[in-house]
């Protein structure tokens, strides 16, 4: 670990992608604010992000968004005239920072990005594709994310402060949640969905999960952004004991707000799950073997990670450990229905004697 950087007054730090990546992120940037309690610290990021963010507590001070920029910002359609970025990184280059951070991947696009930011110490990750920083330490895919970006940030001195990503709710957060599902007492909610559809375990186990739950005493709610809607609604349909569809009803916020009043989350390897355990609600993630790594919650006394071994794809049976293939059937279907109850049951009813305790 090296020592801090002296007079440092801004730090950059480039992270401009989804929620689950963003919370990785998050205990590096608490060990960034406690090593540099006096410097500003600006995420370069997406225009969710300075949603999110805006008035909400965090390590962070400001977020710019990022334009379309290949491998960086890919959200967003990339203009076909290669000198649009050029007005940015002028506007960026005025801000005088003194640290540039880049927890952006590999860095074959992100590092010159970073560079051209004009900070006096560029730190980040590199591949052996990308080219280098002042300082870096290698990109190897099997890491887990939130000890990646510790050992970044370690590089300029600032030392870990938490390994637990943890998201501050607002006001409204809280009212949004209530008046999608007003409180019971006692619920969970579960998350068919995540972006990649190889995470996605079947709709019939999350239903038979959420029977179990609802037996148990629970109110179920099934959740899932608008493009998710014929899954939630797989889930609803499948479970004997009825079950409020929330899809689409919620914004990140309310979310979040919802899982930090439930009893237990069961979902797949996605945002949503995430968000789950930086509000502080128990968790039953359904995670791929590889995924499990990089993704995989570091404690268990209130996450149940649930594993898939599949290493084949089920389609044309080659071998995705360290490969790929173009097909989209699930890797985690294999994850075991009944272990997965069984830990959504014992969480459940713990968060119940826990709060009664209170």
């Amino acid at each position: 670990m090296d020592t801090p950087v002296s007079d440092v007054g801004k730090i950059a730090v480039l992270r401009a992608n989804a929620i689950g990546d963003f919370i990785f992120a998050l205990p590096a940037l608490e060990a960034l604010r406690a090593a540099y309690p006096w410097a500003e610290i600006v995420l370069l990021a997406t225009d969710w992000h300075a949603e999110f963010l805006a008035g909400r507590p965090s390590p962070i001070d400001r977020v710019i968004p990022v334009p379309a920029s290949t491998g960086v910002r890919v959200d967003l359609p990339i203009p076909t005239d290669p000198t649009f970025l050029g007005g940015f990184f002028e506007t960026m280059r005025s801000e005088r920072f003194d640290i540039a951070v880049q927890i952006h991947g590999g860095g074959r696009y992100s590092n010159p990005f970073v560079d051209a930011l004009g900070a006096r110490l560029t730190v980040g990750l590199r591949t052996p594709d990308a080219a280098p920083l002042d300082r870096w330490v290698p990109y190897i895919y099997f890491q887990s994310e939130v000890l990646r970006y510790l050992e970044v940030v370690g590089l300029i001195g600032a030392r870990p402060v938490t390994l637990s990503p943890r998201i501050a709710l607002t006001t409204a957060d809280r009212s949004e949640a209530e008046r999608a599902m007003p409180s019971t007492g006692r619920f969970a909610v579960l998350h068919p969905g995540a972006g990649d559809p190889r995470r996605r375990w079947p709709p019939a186990h999350f239903a038979a999960v959420g029977d179990a739950l609802a037996g148990a005493g629970a109110q179920v709610a099934v959740v899932g952004a608008p493009g998710e809607r014929a899954l939630v609604a797989a889930v609803v349909s499948a479970m004997a004991h009825p079950a409020v569809d929330l899809c689409g009803q919620l914004s990140l916020g309310g979310l979040a707000g919802l899982f930090a009043r439930a009893q237990v989350v069961v979902a797949n390897d996605s945002g949503p799950l995430h968000l789950a355990e930086a509000v502080g609600c128990a968790t039953v993630g359904i995670f791929w073997c590889g995924n499990l790594i990089t993704a995989g919650p570091l404690h268990r006394a209130r996450h149940r990670p649930q594993v898939s071994w599949q290493l084949t794809c089920p389609a044309c049976g080659r071998h995705c450990l360290n490969d790929t293939c173009d097909h989209t059937c699930s890797f985690v279907a294999e994850a075991p229905v009944e272990a997965a109850t069984s830990a959504a049951l014992e969480l459940f009813t713990e968060e119940l004697c826990r709060e009664a305790m209170r």
